[in-house]
């Protein structure tokens, strides 16, 4: 199995959410399993050593993988892509950084014979969200990359790509990612619900939420909590395998996944900080 992992930037909860899902991982990897790294900020992963590899991205590729339409998202196929091409028999799984596996790894492998992505959120023309809404008046019924729209929309924090069918589904994908730039479709879940049909065609896709979690509408209190780790871990200097023992044996659930804030009290939190701002008392 290979793993891959996509981050940009220096923002440090990304790579520190990034280094507790590779422990995670590497609590129950096999000495053929690989894990890569593709990242323009290497240096935050030297404490992994030789257990990940690392693929630098320059601003330059980073650029071009955006495409005509300058898609940012767009990366993430193309970097899916570049790691079948490396390894074309082999399955490839994709994670964003805000996600770990608690689940049995070889049970999540066997599942890995089928496309998979994190979990089914739903028809597109059933969606709630304004952004779902809009895209499905865009796009339903019509046909993007050659297929004809009427697809679920699935989450695609982890996207999981069968041996032999990794340039066949990135292709596809890319196909209607493009195609959907070019009619000028809402872009905020292009790359999203591109890769969802694009697996739905090519295999019987099926999700690994029963193994894998992705705490992305809780970044809030996981980061606390993965902050709390690498602090306690440069204090009591522990080495590579100290965090991997120590994370292999988390309580994965004495912190929600899922959390719904209402958007009120997000304008109210904003609000309060423009109205009341902080101020600089004294400095040293």
């Amino acid at each position: 199995m290979n793993l891959l992992y996509l981050v940009f930037g220096e923002n440090q909860h990304n790579h520190a959410q990034a280094y507790f899902s590779i422990c995670s991982f590497l609590s129950q990897t096999e000495d053929f399993d690989r894990i890569y790294m593709m990242t323009d900020a290497p240096d935050f992963y030297k404490k992994l050593g030789n257990r990940v590899q690392i693929l630098p991205i320059t601003q330059e590729q980073l650029i071009d993988w955006q495409g005509e339409f300058q898609f940012f998202w767009r990366a993430k196929i193309k970097a899916i892509e570049y790691v079948c091409g490396l390894h074309p028999d082999e399955c490839v799984l994709y994670l964003d950084t805000d996600t770990f596996l608690f689940g049995d790894i070889n049970q999540l492998k066997k599942t890995l014979q089928n496309p998979v992505m994190h979990l089914k959120e739903g028809d597109l023309s059933a969606l709630k969200s304004k952004t779902e809404k809009l895209m499905w008046q865009q796009t339903g019924n019509q046909s993007f990359g050659g297929m004809t729209i009427n697809h679920a929309m699935w989450n695609a924090g982890v996207v999981g790509i069968p041996a032999n069918k990794g340039l066949l589904i990135t292709q596809l994908a890319l196909n209607i990612c493009d195609d959907m730039l070019k009619k000028e479709v809402t872009r905020r879940l292009i790359e999203q619900f591109a890769l969802s049909v694009a697996l739905f065609e090519t295999g019987k896709l099926s999700p690994v939420s029963k193994f894998i979690g992705h705490y992305w509408s809780n970044k809030e209190e996981w980061n606390a909590e993965i902050q709390r780790l690498m602090a306690d871990s440069f204090l009591k200097n522990n080495t590579l395998d100290d965090d991997i023992q120590t994370i292999g044996y988390f309580d994965f659930r004495k912190i929600a996944i899922h959390k719904r804030t209402p958007n009120t009290q997000r304008r109210l939190r904003k609000l309060i900080k423009k109205w009341f701002p902080s101020e600089d008392k004294g400095f040293v």
